[in-house]
């Protein structure tokens, strides 16, 4: 059982202490963590002493894991670890994880193993405090609304891009994906409803493509409120874990040429599910290879 769990904001994010990841998991210990999840969305860990395979064997507490995403593949001896090195990009955008497949991770784990002198957070937004947030007109709209993410990325680089994050770009559009999503998920384990939107979301159903931008822009706007959001600091040796099914998540790019590295591994999800019962359909795309279609949850 995990010895402390303290909130670090008032929406969003603890810290848990007290958990022996060398040890067989313990029910409790792992039912303790899930309920930290579903109340503070973001949970970190300091002084872990993991390998890529004890971060996958932590991330498989929680379920099946996806191998490290559709187009882009894993690091080196590994299939289900994504490698998050300044070197080939840097995620300046808000966004879910893999929101262009029909059933995105549920959890993403990510561990520090190169961290900067200054600079390199990871912003982390609670979309369930975000859609409550809306305006009762705005809720409204949102919950009868659907949209269209892709992996067809504007990839706008400035000239100093270098060859490694063009290449990485080049594989990370290699093969296209769309997937259609509810503007407004229920959480399949708290009912909690929340903005499934983010840097993938493009156009939603039934507007143009400037009206979807405008919409967009002010939906998301609420989800990326100051106080929605835990700005975390990483240091060598930790492990962050957040639902990726009620938040988006944003790396600063605000570390000059230090190196940066993060190693992800995800956790399964099944398919998600509007107000109006109705689940996601994937559009173009077959990402089998990358995770399978998990059943919406009833």
């Amino acid at each position: 059982m995990p010895a402390s769990i303290r909130k670090l904001t008032g929406r969003i994010g603890a810290v848990v202490e007290g958990v022996d990841f060398t040890a067989p998991p313990d029910p409790s210990t792992i039912t303790t963590l899930r309920d930290a999840l579903n109340k503070h969305k973001a949970i970190v860990f300091d002084g872990v002493n993991l390998d890529n395979d004890g971060q996958e064997r932590v991330a498989g507490w929680f379920g099946e894991l996806t191998t490290a995403h559709p187009n882009v593949p894993a690091t080196d001896g590994t299939t289900n670890v994504l490698a998050v090195d300044s070197e080939t990009s840097k995620a300046n955008e808000w966004h879910t994880d893999v929101t262009f497949v029909v059933n995105p991770p549920q959890l993403t784990t990510l561990r520090s193993i190169v961290t900067t002198p200054y600079g390199g957070e990871t912003l982390i937004a609670n979309a369930a405090a975000a859609y409550r947030d809306l305006p009762e007109p705005l809720r409204a709209l949102a919950d009868s609304l659907r949209v269209v993410h892709t992996n067809q990325y504007d990839y706008a680089r400035p000239s100093s891009t270098t060859t490694l994050q063009k290449e990485y770009d080049r594989v990370f559009v290699s093969t296209p994906y769309e997937a259609e999503h509810p503007v407004v998920r229920v959480h399949p384990l708290t009912g909690e409803r929340g903005l499934f939107i983010g840097g993938f979301a493009r156009r939603i159903v039934g507007l143009s493509s400037s009206e979807s931008a405008e919409l967009l822009r002010i939906l998301q706007s609420y989800v990326t409120r100051p106080e929605n959001i835990l700005r975390w600091t990483w240091s060598p040796g930790q492990l962050l874990i957040f639902d990726n099914r009620i938040t988006q998540h944003y790396a600063v790019d605000n570390y000059d040429a230090h190196p940066r590295r993060l190693n992800r591994v995800t956790v399964a999800g099944e398919v998600p599910v509007g107000v109006d019962g109705r689940p996601s359909a994937q559009l173009v795309g077959d990402a089998s290879h990358y995770t399978k279609v998990l059943e919406p949850a009833t």
